[in-house]
């Protein structure tokens, strides 16, 4: 199923807005929501690489209106695939333009030094912008991440089992909330799995960390939410979740 950030309130073709209270204290991120290609850009791939995990983090724009909603908190969903500008990258690492992707050849993306600097200036810097505007703007308590992960990667036979994963580096004090909360439900939860977030942490490091802002990161076996029934199920598990973290944030846990 190809999901496409782009439906409802649009910014700039770098992200999509989703619509919500600034007093409800949440501001929910997803970097990887679109698997959009700009008419103008060819990554040289088969299309049917776009509507892999590659391309897109499958479920996450449906999962993250869905949570808007009923959390009642303002979304930003990056507007283009992870192949065309990976927004969870520092803008210094070489794979922000990804040329290979878990055993994904990206010919498209061998771009010399202007066009690099032309594609980070056309979707990785208003999109990061915006969230630095949305945060001075709404004055966030917590931030919600929102991705997804493969059962198994491409590359590799080893399953990953969990259904949520929580990511953090520094800050862990959204993340030692909501795990005990998330096995309580019965959800097999990775702590700092599918991956850890001390080493992939990007845009949370930037506007978390780098502003002392408490963040939640959700990482959901795509498998899970890949159709409206999957996301509509995790919406309610997550929603309450969220909303005990905040709370137990609010009152300094």
């Amino acid at each position: 199923m190809i999901q496409n950030a782009n439906d409802g309130p649009i910014g700039p073709e770098a992200y999509a807005e989703v619509a919500g209270d600034a007093a409800s204290g949440l501001l929910l991120i997803g970097d990887h929501a679109s698997n959009h290609v700009p008419a103008d850009i060819d990554l040289g791939v088969d299309p049917a690489v776009l509507t892999q995990h590659v391309a897109i983090d499958i479920g996450t724009d449906p999962l993250g209106r869905a949570l808007c909603a009923v959390l009642q908190c303002p979304g930003i969903l990056g507007g283009v695939s992870r192949l065309v500008a990976d927004y969870n990258r520092e803008e210094d690492r070489p794979n922000l333009i990804p040329i290979a992707s878990d055993g994904h050849a990206i010919p498209g993306n061998d771009l010399d030094h202007a066009g690099r600097v032309a594609r980070i200036d056309r979707f990785w810097r208003p999109y990061h912008d915006r969230i630095s505007q949305m945060i001075a703007g709404n004055n966030p308590i917590m931030l919600i991440s929102l991705h997804s992960f493969t059962p198994k990667l491409a590359t590799s036979d080893e399953p990953r089992p969990w259904q949520i994963g929580i990511l953090y580096n520094q800050d862990e004090r959204a993340a030692r909330i909501a795990i005990p909360l998330l096995e309580a439900a019965g959800v097999v939860t990775g702590d700092n799995e599918p991956y850890s977030g001390k080493l992939l942490n990007a845009t949370m490091n930037r506007h978390g960390e780098g502003n002392g802002i408490a963040y939640l990161g959700i990482e959901v076996r795509q498998d899970l939410i890949g159709d409206a029934a999957g996301v509509a199920h995790w919406a309610r598990i997550l929603a309450p979740v969220i909303a005990k973290t905040l709370s137990g944030l609010r009152d300094g846990g």
